[in-house]
């Protein structure tokens, strides 16, 4: 069974956590979704409350999913400003697993030194930061890192990883499934 695990920061972007998650628990994916803050409602950048499986303090301190998933929005900077945070990306590029970002969320792997040399997407509005954006690219695939531009491109980033980590033709099932 694949794992994934979701950290959710207050102001995360809805979208961007909520479809892929869905799409992800679709295909058979074991998705853990867990809390930045001290409690398991956490709240996206659109007053939308999610209830989180989980707190990332909980977590054990050894633990590696097969993917770590960062979700964008306001809340990026939540995710970058927490050791913990960090110190989860190490442990899962050490561990040679899969991270996926979206959105912001890539200029978490910028601060890890994960993009330099990379081929990478991220939103239009991190290009200061992130100026080599390939800003053509919905989804782009480099190594064991996933990234993609934004809340317009969650299904085809969510789809991405499904194709990944189970086969194509399961990713073209749920596609076809939601009329993608």
């Amino acid at each position: 069974m694949v794992t994934i695990l979701t950290i959710l920061p207050e102001g995360f972007e809805e979208i961007e956590a909520i479809t892929p998650i869905d799409l992800w628990r679709r295909a058979g994916l074991e998705v853990t979704t867990a809390s930045l803050t001290n409690h398991q409602s956490v709240t996206g950048r659109s007053n939308i409350t999610l209830r989180a499986d989980v707190l990332l303090s909980s977590i054990s301190s050894e633990a590696v999913f097969d993917v770590l998933f960062l979700p964008g929005g306001p809340g990026v900077s939540k995710l970058r400003a927490s050791p913990e945070v960090v110190e989860i990306v190490g442990r899962h590029v050490a561990a040679n697993k899969w991270i996926a970002a979206i959105c912001a969320a890539p200029l978490v792997l910028k601060d890890t030194g994960l993009l330099t040399g990379r081929r990478y997407t991220a939103h239009p509005s991190t290009a200061t930061e992130l100026p080599e954006i390939l800003s053509s690219e919905r989804v782009v695939v480099d190594g064991k890192i996933i990234t993609s531009q934004g809340a317009g491109t969650a299904q085809d980033f969510a789809l991405k990883v499904v194709e990944l980590m189970v086969d194509e033709k399961t990713s073209k099932k749920i596609a076809l499934s939601i009329c993608a």
